[in-house]
């Protein structure tokens, strides 16, 4: 009788065990300008992606938060995206640019006034003084502005957060501060995908990095 490879079919039922059970999976997502892109991300864990500038680590981001138009499937804890609202999705898996948009003219506004001390928390971490939070946002630093975006994603409680270069504008302490709060967060359950351009950040902050290259993940 002849014997039957059944290593093929175990390879498959293995991996499809890991995207279920997963916090954040990815099968075939793509649009013209990258993929077809295939991740699974853990609760508590961090990838990291490094890659040239305009080599589509963005791209990868937005299609993840429903940003921008694309094809191939993308689920949260096993629910799959298409079963959430848009506005529900992006609260849950929040987007930060490298330089956020902001809709009112101070940083206090972007707040609910019941996350006021859970605020205060993430800025002292961030190393920001509360008075910032008065200021005009256009006389804020960019390095400013990116631990603030930080606050504000992190006050909205999502189970993923997709950071593009967060730490691009910030000072060696200033980064370190976000690292560690990054960190904190990550034993709690948070699972990030962070585009970086730093070997030494990524090493930091994750086991498993990527670098983007002709639009596909490959890993490092």
């Amino acid at each position: 009788m002849p014997t039957i490879d059944r290593s093929v079919d175990f390879a498959e039922d293995r991996l499809r065990m890991t995207v279920d059970n997963c916090l954040l999976a990815l099968s075939g997502l793509a649009s013209p300008f990258g993929g077809p892109f295939d991740l699974a991300l853990n609760a508590g864990e961090c990838v990291c992606v490094l890659g040239r500038s305009g080599s589509g680590k963005s791209v990868l981001l937005r299609l993840i938060a429903d940003m921008d138009p694309g094809t191939g499937d993308v689920s949260l804890a096993g629910k799959r995206r298409e079963a959430f609202a848009a506005p529900a999705w992006r609260g849950q898996v929040i987007y930060q640019a490298a330089e956020p948009a902001w809709w009112a003219p101070t940083p206090a506004a972007h707040f609910p006034p019941a996350a006021t001390k859970r605020v205060a928390e993430l800025m002292a971490a961030l190393g920001l003084g509360s008075d910032v939070l008065d200021v005009d946002i256009a006389r804020l630093s960019t390095g400013e502005r990116q631990r603030l975006a930080l606050v504000r994603s992190m006050v909205r409680e999502p189970k993923v957060l997709l950071l593009d270069e967060p730490t691009a504008s910030l000072d060696g302490a200033s980064t370190l501060a976000m690292e560690s709060l990054l960190l904190q967060q990550l034993r709690f359950g948070l699972g990030i995908v962070m585009v970086t351009h730093s070997r030494e950040q990524a090493a930091r902050m994750s086991q498993r990095h990527f670098e983007m290259r002709d639009g596909r993940l490959h890993p490092l």
